[in-house]
């Protein structure tokens, strides 16, 4: 970016997007209007392009005032971040590390994945659980530093997002007690006597699961579908049916008296991702992350 770029003129220009209007912003920002519009004119000149065109009774961005808006946001976003980033430092608070948690990942898996940086006693882990989309508009917005997910971003080049592999875990299954020991069937027919829990659609796995199931001559019989997948363990281990679960929840799901497992489905395998968004100075702990893949 140009070194004679002025920060104020391109915080007028932001504002005036946001709000739709010179009107409003002046309002905004309790300056005349003439102020205001003058200030986005000096932007224009600077840049050597309009920014702002006529639409009816209003204005509109231009597509030089969509790529001034995607690099303003960016801009102005993480200036909103800077003075808690300054004071958790200032206060020894540590590092703070913001990850996106998609709504289809295991929660052992993900404590699993983020080990190489808690390894830091002074990171400040802030975790945000969403749906998928959103966690990557958030991303490209620099809300996050980093988003996990079971699956890779879908390419973009208006986000300009990369998806790092950070390991495959393969599918076990467990039953609750009373129920693994009324099977009459070794693993894996002993899941057509079974009630089954299963995620719904939106994790990558599920169709991965409805597949092994065609494969091996299995109708089950569905008694639940979940979006959570600790809620869906909560049930599993609460009687209702058997369950898939990673081999990196399996060690906690084995201490508990009250499971059995059943079998183990190496052929089916749950794939984590890393995505993380371009940026000039990358996030220390997210490349922590990423030098520690796990397989």
């Amino acid at each position: 970016m140009s070194a004679a770029l002025n920060y104020r003129h391109l915080y007028y220009f932001w504002v005036v997007a946001k709000e739709g209007g010179m009107t409003r912003a002046a309002t905004r920002l309790d300056m005349a209007v003439q102020t205001v519009s003058a200030q986005v004119r000096a932007l224009e000149q600077s840049l050597g392009h309009a920014l702002f065109k006529p639409a009816g009774r209003g204005i509109a961005l231009t597509e030089g005032g969509v790529a001034a808006m995607v690099l303003a946001d960016q801009i102005f976003q993480l200036g909103e971040q800077l003075p808690a980033a300054v004071h958790d430092a200032a206060t020894g608070q540590g590092l703070r590390l913001a990850v996106g948690i998609s709504d289809s990942m295991p929660k052992l898996v993900v404590r699993h994945l983020l080990q190489p940086a808690l390894e830091d006693q002074q990171v400040r882990l802030l975790c945000h659980e969403d749906e998928f989309d959103r966690l990557l508009a958030d991303l490209a917005l620099h809300k996050l530093d980093a988003v996990l997910s079971d699956r890779a971003a879908p390419p973009n080049p208006n986000l300009r997002l990369y998806s790092h592999a950070l390991g495959d875990a393969p599918m076990a299954w467990f039953a609750p007690t009373p129920l693994a020991r009324k099977c009459r069937q070794p693993f894996p027919a002993c899941l057509a006597e079974l009630p089954v829990l299963l995620p719904t659609g939106h994790a990558a796995v599920r169709p991965r699961l409805d597949q092994w199931f065609e494969r091996q001559g299995i109708r089950p019989k569905i008694a639940g579908e979940f979006e959570d997948s600790a809620l869906l363990a909560a049930f599993g281990r609460s009687g209702m049916g058997a369950f898939p679960s990673s081999r990196w929840s399996n060690e906690e799901l084995m201490k508990d008296p009250g499971l059995r497992l059943l079998g183990e489905t190496p052929e089916v395998v749950e794939h984590f991702h890393l995505i993380s968004a371009e940026r000039k100075i990358q996030h220390p702990l997210v490349q922590r992350l990423l030098q520690n893949p796990t397989h």
